[in-house]
């Protein structure tokens, strides 16, 4: 089958298309016909190995697994042992073991049944940055109606779902972007708009009940000046830091500082499950959430997205092509 492959650790241009074996569905999984995959930093860091502390799960020198990508969706084209959740032929979406390729296998319980009124490439697009902000927002952050919510990172694929979804559940949002995104922003319903390269939203003029800080690099000191009193921070992700654990330092040390301080700190590293993704459907099929793709492109243009993706400039969710629709 066709994939995108990188057999050494470095930048998007370690990437290549080739010819690699189909995966055969182990216990429990399926094999999907991939028609769309998602691009989400999650790929780029694996690509990198960097922080060094990924490569301990995924090969210390080199990669053990050659085709990156996790966000799928396509139709099950073969059923594994004791898998029994879906049939050949039905249309799912989720998250799988190398979807940047033609066929990848994934887990039942990290797959549901695709939302009628999306497409491949929209349903794609869903998975892990939609899980991720479900999480963030509801499980970790607890937010409830009527609550201000801070949202830095606005823009990207989950800062794009973190603003509905809080709309979504009663909240006034706020979104923190570059000024060039500062529309998608507003289309997705934030209530106000800062534009971060004129005005620092963590100056402490304003305060909210709940922030997200999504692949940031902001200090604690900075963030829980947005916070009000009793409010909560949650950080998702994070750049910069060191080479070895890299942004989750700062994670690290809101779990250390949280019990001494009158602020919730919390850090999150989600993976979607069958659970979150059905609960994204019905919100999906009722209108309150929509993806936000913001480019999409070929199998051979991987390498292109993640340099997007690094470079920031991505709005929404990047999603790869692998299998062209007909018109």
């Amino acid at each position: 089958m066709k994939a995108v492959v990188h057999d050494v650790y470095g930048p998007p241009e370690v990437m290549r298309p080739a010819e690699v074996e189909q995966p055969l569905p182990g216990k429990g999984e399926v094999l999907v016909r991939v028609h769309a995959a998602g691009v989400d930093r999650g790929v780029w860091h694996l690509l990198e190995g960097r922080p060094y502390l990924v490569r301990a799960g995924f090969g210390l020198r080199a990669p053990r697994t050659r085709v990156r990508g996790l966000d799928l969706a396509g139709r099950v084209v073969a059923v594994g042992p004791q898998a029994g959740r879906f049939r050949v032929g039905d249309e799912v979406y989720g998250t799988g073991s190398g979807s940047f390729a033609e066929y990848a296998c994934a887990k039942e319980d990290q797959l549901a049944p695709k939302p009628r009124n999306l497409d491949f490439e929209q349903a794609a697009a869903v998975p892990v940055s939609a899980c991720t902000a479900l999480k963030a927002l509801r499980d970790t952050g607890g937010v409830t109606a009527g609550q201000s919510v801070l949202v830095i990172g606005a823009s990207g694929g989950v800062g794009s779902y973190a603003v509905q979804l809080a709309k979504a559940f009663g909240a006034r949002v706020t979104g923190v972007c570059r000024g060039s995104k500062a529309e998608l922003v507003r289309s997705l319903g934030a209530d106000e708009v800062i534009d971060y390269t004129r005005v620092d939203p963590t100056d402490g003029s304003r305060r909210y009940d709940l922030v997200l800080d999504i692949a940031g690099n902001r200090s604690l000191t900075a963030l829980r000046r947005a916070l009000t009193p009793r409010g909560t921070l949650v950080i998702v992700g994070g750049e910069g830091g060191g080479p070895w654990i890299g942004g989750n330092d700062r994670q690290l040390r809101a779990l250390l500082l949280s019990p001494f301080v009158g602020h919730r700190l919390r850090g999150l590293l989600a993976v979607a499950r069958r659970e979150e993704l059905d609960q994204l459907t019905e919100l999906i099929e009722a209108g309150s959430v929509t993806p936000a793709v913001g480019r999409s492109y070929p199998l051979d243009g991987v390498p292109a997205a993640v340099r997007d993706l690094m470079d920031g400039n991505a709005a929404g969710k990047l999603v790869i092509r692998v299998r062209e629709e007909p018109n």
